[in-house]
């Protein structure tokens, strides 16, 4: 680590782009829908749109959200924020307008880098600075406050707000230092399939510039058939959508949920795997289990150089190799703590009793068990966050949006018992049942929540069932039989029938209710690849395999082909 005079504290990552810009400048960096920067048009770049920020007043700690998709502005305007010692509030322009004006207030951001103002968001006293003037000529390089914020990603809260995650550009640079000692081999295509408003979009393209490899940033896995990628990284539910487009990739890495072992044994073929796990709070990666050291790769492996993970009881005590414990990390990784919320940072980030003296450690909520050999296997949450198709989501979070809706009394999330769909339980207020929807609690979540947090379906019951303890038991909720409050609507438009027609191909039994949802009628993320590849065949549209993950409704999938044909009309 640099010492405390804050010099070059991300240096590794700035080096990395000179030096692929000096030895392959004519060797893309980045390829978009929005077009390609080579390496050294990215450098290039970078410089023009630091000069141009840093006119507009940007500098050291100004606040300045990006939200301009997956795209290769996206990236170059991040870089370029980093070059001037500045803060990124990272964005993801799709998710509702409620949770983006959050952010941008939450956040305290100056200026927002867009194409345009997502829309219902309030401009409040946001500055757009113009990128594309020409700058004053000359190089632009602000040294960063070590111990200041590099970027901020919003996660799921507890509280029904999100959580503001504050990285330090010293946390920053211990992620840089242990991604330097993969040693992946330089050149070739890695694809970036990741929401930019996820931290895991950080890994990707960070990674793929450290080893100057082409980043892919694409909107779809069908996509990935005819790129050949060298390097793969994506969760394991995309992945298990596109095996076969991955096959013959030299590295394959898996993050962001639990990987289930039949898919990591039908990676057996593939050179070198990668299993990476990491809290947005300890800056993107704190452990990997690596094949090419002879990890085994169904555990989540060894701290990455720099981390340090204490596996400890209800009384913070280290446990044995063996025995069930709740994860801590700790290192130079560990996050600043939560925007705006310090009685939750105090109960999170805890002081590291194991570190150097003014150490702090995270409390991941996660269970382990250590290895004899000091590798760790994640069996589980302590408390009931979860993974929805590889996105956090907090359940407790979509119970209190639930709650806001005037005619439910109380409400539960949960996962059903196929692991990948979000349910939820609502009790009606009093002589309110017959007023209550399932489309409307559905959109009244849509317009709370991002949507991998928006319940795939909804059960009306009397009461939730309560454990011993007198907790929810969101387990018993996904084992009763469904009792849908709707009875369904069967399809009135010609693009509702067509979906209707093709996941009853697909799937076990017939689909004939346009409320139906994808992975609730016996879909997964194989069949959901196919059944866009017929779609995308039957109509002449592009549809993506994204949307339907998001938004997997007979309606919802219909609608958006219905966007599709008028936005771009295809002949048939």
């Amino acid at each position: 680590m640099p010492s405390d005079d804050n010099v070059d504290i991300i240096l590794p990552l700035f080096d990395a782009v000179s030096r692929w810009s000096n030895r392959q400048p004519q060797v893309p960096a980045v390829i978009a829908a929005d077009g390609s920067l080579t390496f050294a048009e990215l450098s290039a770049r970078i410089d023009r749109i630091a000069r141009n920020l840093a006119a507009d007043g940007i500098g050291v700690g100004s606040a300045v959200a990006i939200a301009r998709g997956r795209s290769r502005e996206g990236l170059a305007a991040l870089l370029a924020l980093w070059r001037l010692g500045a803060t990124a509030i990272l964005v993801d322009e799709k998710h509702p307008a409620d949770r983006l004006d959050f952010v941008l207030r939450d956040s305290g951001a100056e200026y927002l880098i867009a194409d345009r103002l997502p829309e219902g968001v309030a401009p409040g006293g946001l500055l757009r600075p113009d990128l594309d003037r020409r700058p004053e000529p000359g190089v632009v390089r602000c040294v960063p406050d070590a111990d200041g914020c590099a970027y901020i990603v919003y996660t799921s809260g507890t509280t029904g707000r999100p959580k503001g995650v504050e990285i330090s550009y010293r946390n920053l640079r211990c992620f840089l230092d242990a991604l330097s000692t993969l040693g992946l081999p330089p050149g070739g295509v890695g694809v970036n399939a990741v929401s930019p408003g996820f931290d895991g979009w950080l890994w990707c393209a960070l990674l793929y510039l450290m080893y100057g490899q082409t980043m892919v940033i694409v909107e779809e896995l069908t996509e990935l058939a005819d790129l050949r990628p060298r390097t793969v990284c994506l969760t394991p539910s995309l992945l298990a959508a596109c095996l076969d487009a991955v096959d013959g990739a030299e590295v394959v890495v898996v993050a962001g949920e639990p990987c289930p072992a039949t898919l990591l044994d039908r990676l057996r073929s593939v050179d070198r795997v990668l299993n990476v796990y990491g809290p947005t709070e300890v800056t993107i990666a704190a452990t990997w289990a690596d094949s090419a050291r002879g990890d085994e790769v169904h555990t989540i492996g060894h701290p990455a150089p720099g981390y340090r993970a204490y596996v400890l009881d209800e009384h913070r005590q280290p446990v044995i190799a063996g025995c069930l414990a709740e994860l801590y990390l700790g290192g130079p990784a560990v996050a600043m703590g939560y925007r705006n919320q310090p009685e939750l940072t105090a109960r999170r980030f805890l002081p590291d009793p194991f570190g150097p003296p003014g150490s702090r450690m995270y409390r991941t909520g996660d269970l382990v068990i250590a290895r004899p050999d000091g590798q760790l296997e994640f069996l589980g949450r302590v408390d009931d966050q979860v993974k929805v198709r590889g996105y956090r989501v907090e359940l407790t979070e979509v119970d209190q949006v639930a709650c806001a809706h005037p005619c439910v009394r109380t409400a539960a999330a949960f996962v059903s018992a196929s692991g990948d769909v979000l349910g939820l339980a609502v009790v009606p207020e009093p002589g309110r049942a017959e007023a209550l929807t399932e489309d409307g609690v559905r959109a009244h979540c849509a317009d709370r929540l991002p949507s991998a947090a928006v319940p795939a379906f909804v059960d009306l019951v009397a009461a939730l069932p309560v454990q011993r303890t007198g907790k929810i038991d969101r387990d018993a909720l996904a084992a009763v039989p469904r009792a849908r409050i709707v009875a369904g609507t069967a399809p009135r438009t010609d693009h509702e029938r067509e979906v209707c027609r093709v996941w009853s191909e697909l799937l076990p039994e017939p689909v004939t209710d346009v409320q139906a949802d994808f992975f609730t009628v016996g879909g997964h993320s194989l069949l959901a690849a196919r059944a866009v590849t017929e779609l995308r065949r039957s109509t002449g549209l592009r549809l993506s395999l994204a949307h339907l993950m998001a938004e997997p409704t007979v309606a919802a999938v219909a609608a958006e082909l219905d966007r599709l044909l008028v936005q771009a009309p295809v002949s048939r």
